[in-house]
């Protein structure tokens, strides 16, 4: 009983939906000839590697489709190619996604980057700019910083105190941005004379420098009163600013964000956004796709392996057939397949995994999906299924943001990309789609 427990407890943690696979590690597998044949490393990398100038590119995806796994796959080649990168997923430590301004992300950066940095120079550029803002802030951050000196690391932690604040205390939110929103210029000319110091004194090796800022794409949309989003404002209003770091940037972005009406502004201002699409397992037609089901069995296979090298995953389920419908209802998801192999194990006593088993996972994963759906979307959702198209507008930039609707790519023989788009397969199963389907294509 021991050994069954310990062996399910491992297996558990090895389908952890929530930790992106660090560069090099056993378990990933290359899903790129199912997602459309994109690869980061030479859509967004050798943007990098080639430029002669500073660049800042753009990446998309729904939340949870590998981008994050992606990101440390361009960190490791960019490392190896002599770029000092510095990656930092925002949403750990410095922004709330339910409210974020373009303020919070320069923070953002500013600390991560003074943290890169702490041992390996002593510029004081950022420390003028805090010795000017100490009357401002020392009562807020509850300390006196208007000292002749302070190190860098004794930077990080005053800015470490004003992110933290921005993201765990919404009373205190505001009142930042009202003290620092008219000064960013001023932040953003202090934080570049740190970053040339810095560069300065990069390891023997290196010879540039290049920020990733993460999960950014997480950042709930709001619709203003002009019909403009949070999103608008933060990358396209402040455009200037977010690329005005002197170094090479790489920011994460809503998927939603690429099918608002300002889409062809940000081409124009980034050049082409890159999209890391779903991994193809139904084909436009919504027959099973074998190579895309092939790759997701992979991934859990590959998981498996890190427990139990000997073990087959179609060993794990009743028959392979319950194995290939955990699959398919993933949607091609990274993370909703390895949360539905985690729910399964949490319903399993002993293996193989029940189809009991396996269908409490699905229905509880798509009872989180129906809630997230109102009265008067289930009729869009159905015409998202028929015609495999989106409408550009408001609600179905929701429902892309919520992974109600997934965006797939597949190759086509000419070499140009296909897109189309579908619905969850979690919402097929849900009585009130149903209806509206059959209402509206009857037979």
């Amino acid at each position: 009983m021991t050994s069954n427990f310990a062996f399910l407890k491992q297996l558990y943690n090895a389908f952890d939906p929530f930790r992106p696979l660090p560069a090099g590690d056993p378990a990933y597998v290359d899903c790129t000839d199912v997602r459309g044949d994109g690869d980061i490393l030479e859509a967004v990398g050798k943007e990098i590697l080639y430029s002669d100038r500073k660049t800042c590119q753009l990446y998309a995806g729904h939340r949870g489709a590998g981008k994050s796994t992606e990101l440390l796959r361009l960190q490791k080649d960019l490392d190896e190619n002599g770029f000092f990168v510095v990656y930092f997923a925002a949403d750990e430590a410095d922004i709330d996604p339910e409210d974020v301004q373009y303020t919070d992300i320069l923070l953002a950066c500013t600390r991560n980057i003074l943290t890169a940095f702490k041992d390996r120079t002593d510029s004081q550029a950022v420390l003028n700019w805090l010795k000017e803002r100490c009357e401002d802030l020392k009562d807020l951050l509850q300390t006196k910083i208007s000292i002749d000196e302070l190190s860098i690391e004794a930077q990080v932690s005053q800015f470490a105190k004003i992110t933290t604040k921005i993201r765990s205390e919404p009373s205190e939110r505001r009142k930042i941005r009202d003290l620092i929103n008219p000064h960013t210029t001023t932040l953003t000319t202090a934080l570049n004379e740190f970053i040339r110091d810095a560069k300065k004194n990069l390891p023997l090796g290196y010879h540039e420098l290049v920020l990733i800022a993460d999960n950014l794409d997480r950042i709930v949309p709001v619709t203003k009163t002009d019909n403009r989003s949070n999103h608008d404002e933060i990358f396209i209003d402040r455009n200037e600013q977010l690329k005005n770091l002197d170094c090479h940037l790489v920011y994460t972005i809503p998927i939603s964000l690429l099918y608002s009406d300002r889409a062809a502004s940000l081409t124009e201002i980034y050049g082409l956004p890159q999209v890391l699409p779903m991994i193809m397992v139904k084909t436009p037609k919504n027959e099973p796709f074998s190579p895309g089901l092939d790759k997701v069995i992979e991934i859990l296979q590959k998981r498996l392996k890190k427990v139990d090298p000997n073990k087959s995953i179609v060993d794990l389920f009743e028959s392979r057939s319950s194995l290939e419908m955990l699959c398919l209802m993933s949607g091609g998801h990274a993370r909703n397949l390895l949360l539905l192999m985690k729910e399964a194990l949490k319903y399993t006593t002993s293996l193989p995994i029940t189809d009991k088993a396996l269908q409490r996972s699905i229905s509880e994963l798509r009872k989180t999906y129906k809630d997230t759906i109102y009265a008067n979307e289930w009729k869009d959702l159905a015409n998202v299924h028929y015609s495999k198209e989106i409408v550009n507008d408001q609600l179905h930039r929701g429902l892309l943001f919520n992974r109600c609707i997934l965006e797939y790519r597949y190759l086509e023989s000419e070499g140009g990309s296909n897109v189309w788009y579908d619905i969850h397969p979690l919402i097929k199963g849900i009585k009130t789609f149903q209806d509206a389907y059959n209402q509206l294509y009857p037979g």
